[in-house]
């Protein structure tokens, strides 16, 4: 399915914003992309479009527990099966969350940079077939400072 139709059968939109299909073009060549835009300016859809028209799961790092709540209820009332792990959930919780993406039950997945290097979800990430990393809001490394978040460099 090409971009533009994705775009069009889940946000219902029939053309995309300026630098958007630029991003998501490099993106499907399988380019390291750097997507700067501002606020308001449709950056989750450089990402969401390309990871629909993928095999496998997108995995979003994000820091705020808030914006990863926001962006999986937005995905799943457009009908995209994503989930969330952060903090406040359960061992088990985060188990079966995991181990649902690795039975592609999930397209998308979003943690924080400090969930990256535990120990649980390290065992179940070699199962999962990864088809995007995301680094979400990543200004915030800069804006927070280096020493803040350590797990987001």
């Amino acid at each position: 399915m090409k971009p533009s139709d994705i775009l069009f059968q889940y946000w219902g939109y029939s053309s995309f914003r300026p630098l958007q299909e630029e991003i998501i073009k490099d993106i499907l060549n399988g380019n390291d992309t750097l997507g700067l835009m501002p606020t308001g300016g449709g950056k989750s859809i450089t990402f969401q479009v390309p990871a629909l028209g993928k095999e496998g799961l997108c995995l979003v790092i994000t820091p705020l527990i808030a914006l990863m709540k926001d962006q999986v209820q937005n995905l799943k009332r457009r009908g995209i099966k994503a989930a969330a792990v952060y903090s406040g959930m359960t061992r088990q919780e985060i188990i079966i969350t995991l181990e649902n993406c690795i039975f592609g039950d999930f397209k998308f997945l979003y943690l924080s940079p400090e969930r990256l290097d535990t120990d649980i979800f390290r065992s179940k990430l070699r199962s999962m077939k990864i088809s995007i990393i995301t680094v979400y809001e990543s200004h915030c490394i800069s804006q927070w400072g280096y020493d803040f978040r350590p797990a987001y460099l």
